[in-house]
């Protein structure tokens, strides 16, 4: 019987397909080199997230003989072939560090390697090895079953096989060689093993002497070249680079609020001694060191990664921003001023006078940090209500929301203490906005709360009134200058009441007041986006023209799918725009063949959440913190928000449409899983995001020229 084919994809592997799309950029020459670096580190690190959450997740559920994905794989079936597809592209991803560093070469960016050293730069690094490494790195002797919670995530560790040598090595236990001969002489062939954490303060790149460019030598390799510092007059038999993983999919009992911290801290030391999920090692370790650690480091051989090369790519971020060497970035895309300049001078007066919408990065995130700031210092503003899911390091919000509340404002802030890999950080700040007085909220038990929005209540003459922001990216400045995000400043009446009821549900842990104009996750989200997409079906059906087109991260959702393929059966067109993990099958006869995927990977991290529905001809336009995955319709609290004013709706269709236009960075995803490029049109090639900052460069420029030139006469005093 002929086996039919799935109609749903794996999300794990489709993801990989997604970082294998960032990969290509690597060899796309298109790019600058150095862009291309900061492509491939890219690939690592989102690797090594990968590792620690999806694969983390999965190992705690390996054994299950009942879990079973929307394509009916087991968790073994799926580590089986996440396995093959990774081994796939850390080879590929070695190969494409080799092929950087040929290019970047007669650039003038050179790696040098031991066997190049001379003997002056031997002596300038030995001089900062003695300084800064010897003392810093402690070798560890390694024994089966140690507690090995000093090698701590992603950090690089020298692993030192040792010759036995009866006449100087040290036994802590007590006795002398002598008495130690016989069970020692069954170690002679393996030896000793010593690890040697790299911690955070040790530099990835050592610079060295050059009359032009930049040369540079791997701390691991100056490591080797000096082992002898550590272990003379010992013999080394061999050495060898090792990378591990541990499992970030640590879970968090939640026994309240006043818990809520400690526990947090808790999750985090867990997760610091976790199990390990990967090994990378260096590919000619010896059999022996290997198995020496795999027993050591309790990882079982499959999770173990023969690396080719150096590891640790994510490291290579600082060589992509290595000073100078221009021609080998990217040129600069400036952000542009607010077209509406009264954004920044007369905020509220410029909101009350209609809805502003803003597109990040192409648009300077500047007027909502105003925004913020206007609020904590404007006399006439009574409260601040704030959604904070992963601050900035040194977060402008922050500073601002605890100057508010310097300045008397009744300031509430929801700080997501869940935000994965962020926890520290929010941590950080929520002590210091409850230092300031702000009254912070550590979210909502059992749910994560990603929504984005800031309310502000302003006493007017004419009363009360509520100036809302709203997101679909975090409230983070560093981020919105890398990630594509859209902005909306509003004091629509029924939208900032829909903002009082949410802010009050979460605050007084209560069901909230009806929402008139916001749909919110998991109150009815799911159900309104349901509802959407439902319309477009029976409008098709009865003969009239559906369509859906939509902007989001991830697509994983079954209800959520199978609507839109119900959708498509009744001749709705459906444009998607996915970033990421789509695990739908588009064009499929019969299923889906009025559904087209694409996906952009370009300079800019797309981010936007963005959804279009025909609704009849009467469009409606939507932006939203959530993706259409189950973790966002069930488990976070979010928010889909209606862009009504004709501008508005006007620039965000645009916005929409120019993806599908593009032709030089969008892939298509065709039935069988592959993306392909989009087919190029030579006299016409257009790209999204090139488009698109040349757009707010002109946006910019034309409400800058529409203000007519002022002639100032000089008079006689």
């Amino acid at each position: 019987m002929k086996k039919s084919k799935p109609i749903y994809f794996n999300r794990e592997l489709s993801w990989l397909s997604f970082n294998q799309r960032v990969l290509n950029q690597a060899s796309d020459d298109r790019h600058p080199l150095l862009e291309r670096v900061k492509f491939l580190a890219i690939t690592a690190s989102n690797l090594d997230e990968f590792f620690r959450v999806r694969v983390g997740g999965l190992k705690l559920v390996a054994d299950s003989e009942t879990q079973v994905d929307l394509t009916g794989l087991l968790p073994q079936e799926q580590l089986r072939q996440i396995r093959l597809r990774v081994r796939e592209m850390i080879a590929e991803q070695s190969n494409s560090l080799v092929e950087l560093e040929e290019k970047l070469g007669p650039a003038g960016i050179n790696r040098v390697l031991p066997a190049d050293v001379t003997d002056a730069e031997r002596e300038l690094l030995l001089k900062r090895f003695k300084a800064e490494t010897l003392p810093a790195v402690t070798p560890t002797a390694a024994e089966n079953s140690l507690n090995l919670s000093f090698l701590r995530i992603a950090r690089l560790t020298v692993c030192v096989r040792l010759k036995n040598d009866l006449s100087t090595t040290l036994h802590p236990a007590g006795g002398t060689a002598e008495d130690k001969t016989s069970e020692d002489a069954s170690e002679e062939t393996s030896g000793r093993y010593v690890l040697l954490p790299l911690g955070h303060g040790q530099a990835r790149f050592w610079s060295l002497p050059s009359d032009r460019g930049y040369r540079y030598i791997l701390l691991e390799d100056v490591m080797q070249m000096f082992l002898s510092e550590y272990f003379e007059p010992d013999s080394i038999i061999e050495s060898s680079t090792l990378r591990i993983t541990r499992n970030g999919d640590v879970k968090l009992v939640e026994d309240g609020r006043a818990d809520l911290l400690l526990g947090m801290q808790d999750m985090l030391d867990a997760r610091k001694n976790s199990g390990c999920v990967r090994m990378e090692l260096s590919a000619e370790a010896s059999p022996q060191m290997r198995a020496f650690l795999e027993s050591t480091i309790e990882v079982q051989p499959d999770d173990v990664y023969l690396i080719d090369g150096p590891m640790s790519l994510s490291d290579y971020f600082s060589l992509a921003s290595v000073p100078g060497f221009s021609e080998l970035k990217d040129k600069l895309w400036k952000p542009q001023p607010a077209p509406n300049q009264n954004l920044g001078e007369r905020i509220f007066e410029s909101i009350a006078e209609g809805d502003q919408l803003l597109f990040h990065p192409y648009q300077s995130y500047s007027p909502v940090i105003d925004f913020i700031n206007a609020a904590a210092e404007d006399p006439q503003v009574i409260s601040i209500k704030q959604t904070l899911y992963r601050a900035a390091k040194d977060s402008a919000v922050a500073i601002a929301l605890k100057k508010a509340a310097e300045n008397g404002k009744n300031v509430t802030a929801i700080v997501e203490l869940k935000a994965r890999f962020d926890e520290a950080r929010n941590i950080y700040w929520a002590r210091e906005l409850e230092a300031a007085g702000v009254d912070v909220i550590y979210g909502i038990r059992g749910l994560k709360t990603h929504a984005k929005m800031c309310l502000v209540v302003r006493k007017e003459t004419n009363g009360v009134r509520r100036y809302v922001h709203f997101g679909t990216g975090n409230y983070n400045e560093s981020t919105a200058r890398i990630y594509s995000d859209a902005s909306l400043f509003t004091c629509d009446d029924q939208l900032g009441i829909d903002a009082v009821h949410f802010f009050n549900a979460i605050t007084g842990l209560s069901v909230p007041q009806s929402l008139n104009k916001l749909a919110a996750a998991p109150i009815n989200l799911r159900e309104s986006l349901l509802e959407l997409i439902r319309v477009e079906t029976e409008t098709a059906k009865g003969g009239g023209s559906g369509q859906i087109t939509a902007k989001f991260n991830s697509l994983t959702d079954k209800q959520v799918i199978d609507a839109l393929y119900d959708a498509s059966n009744a001749g709705v067109k459906v444009r998607l725009n996915i970033r990421g993990i789509c695990c739908l099958v588009p064009g499929k006869k019969g299923l889906s063949e009025n559904i087209k995927v694409i996906s952009v990977v370009d300079r800019v991290l797309e981010h936007a959440r963005l959804f279009r529905f025909k609704h009849g001809g009467d469009e409606l336009l939507f932006m939203s913190s959530a993706d259409w995955m189950s973790r966002n319709l069930n488990r976070r609290v979010e928010l889909m928000v209606p862009v009504t004013s004709p501008d508005c709706k006007s620039r965000l269709s645009q916005i929409l449409d120019c993806y599908f236009t593009d032709n030089v960075a969008a892939m298509e995803l065709q039935t069988d899983g592959e993306y392909v490029p989009v087919k190029k049109k030579k006299k016409n090639p257009f790209r999204a995001q090139a488009h698109l900052q040349q757009e707010a460069e002109q946006i910019f420029a034309a409400a800058s020229n529409s203000s007519g030139t002022v002639f100032k006469t000089h008079r006689k005093k």
